[in-house]
């Protein structure tokens, strides 16, 4: 696919092949547009851009979708996320065949004054682990859990980028409890940790996290001793054994500190099981450090990325900077090199 696009990506994507929606390339490409069009819904709202002038349509009309409500943030009224529902010409059509009926799509933080305060509390917030007790997080869930409730049975996408997708993983992890399995593309998930994949030593990458998963285990161990005794199993572990069964699309590139984090998360722990010490990096899985302390000062915490199965995808084709290896559009560019791994827990 070949995408026209100025700063903000604005002018649409020019050219694709007929969608399948059995080729996952195709599945990455139109989640990241709708991922796209919520960030030039706010632009086009901070902007006054209306009606023949409006430059997000063509992000969700291209692919024959229809926008059919915008996420509005409580506090400074932005956009930060919008329902789109598949519409294709006629219903009989091959092309619409495995096609999602909603997408529900969350944008990233913009660094634009209408925004900027609002986006970077809530980065604050998924820091701290602490994203779920917020306003914009709970209006996300109950979009989706409306649009859910109304379509029982109706293939339901979520995507997101950056921040949005921590709300997606939120929401998606939600649902899961309660028993809706959602199809969810994320898009450079954050990572709250050290990180660590940055090293280039093997040995000393290696070293680090396995005296993390040491540290974090022991921790865990400690903490259910002291606050649930050692017959019964932690919250931890039952929350990740409900989520097990729920496998997210990850899209991450080794460039991006902000999720490269997932490279070594998922590694390690075959790594660990490799070295007959997967008793200690279960533990380590499915808790953080951060996360222990914050409910040791008896803080309620979710960490986001404490995850027990996921598609990981990663793109190793060269990113000339930071902001590139961050961004959405990488991800609906054609011919990327991708190496992609299915990591199921058990």
């Amino acid at each position: 696919m070949a995408v026209e696009r100025d700063i903000f990506g604005i002018s649409g994507p020019t050219y694709l092949n007929p969608v399948s929606w059995n080729c996952e390339n195709n599945r990455r490409s139109v989640a990241a547009c709708l991922v796209q069009a919520v960030y030039v819904l706010e632009r086009d709202r901070q902007l006054n851009r209306q009606s023949v002038d409006a430059a997000a349509p063509p992000w969700w009309e291209f692919f024959h979708f229809e926008m059919i409500r915008k996420l509005v943030d409580d506090v400074d009224l932005s956009i930060f996320g919008a329902i789109f529902e598949f519409n294709p010409p006629s219903s009989k059509e091959a092309s619409a065949q495995d096609a999602p009926r909603f997408v529900i799509a969350f944008r990233g933080t913009i660094t634009e004054k209408e925004t900027i305060s609002r986006d970077l509390s809530l980065d604050l917030h998924l820091v701290q682990n602490g994203l779920h007790k917020t306003s914009r997080f709970a209006i996300a869930m109950q979009a989706v859990q409306n649009v859910a409730s109304a379509f029982p049975g109706s293939l339901i996408w979520l995507a997101g980028h950056s921040l949005g997708a921590g709300t997606a993983i939120l929401t998606g992890r939600n649902m899961v409890k309660k028993g809706a399995f959602l199809d969810s593309f994320l898009f450079n998930p954050p990572f709250v940790a050290a990180p660590i994949e940055g090293i280039r030593d093997e040995r000393v990458k290696h070293g680090f996290r396995i005296a993390r998963s040491v540290i974090t285990a022991g921790l865990a161990i400690a903490m259910k001793a002291k606050t649930e005794g050692n017959n019964q199993r932690s919250v931890a572990e039952e929350s990740f054994n409900i989520l097990s069964s729920w496998t997210p699309y990850l899209f991450v590139n080794p460039g991006d500190h902000v999720c490269s984090e997932y490279i070594g998360y998922f590694q390690h722990r075959r790594n660990m099981e490799d070295l007959g010490a997967g008793f200690i990096e279960k533990l380590a899985t499915q808790n953080s450090i951060g996360d222990l302390f914050y409910k040791a000062l008896g803080w309620e915490s979710e960490p986001l990325h404490l995850l027990p199965s996921a598609d990981l995808i990663v793109n190793v084709s060269p990113s000339p900077d930071f902001k590139y290896a961050h961004g959405i559009s990488q991800w609906w560019q054609p011919d990327l090199n991708l190496q992609c791994n299915k990591y199921r827990y058990s």
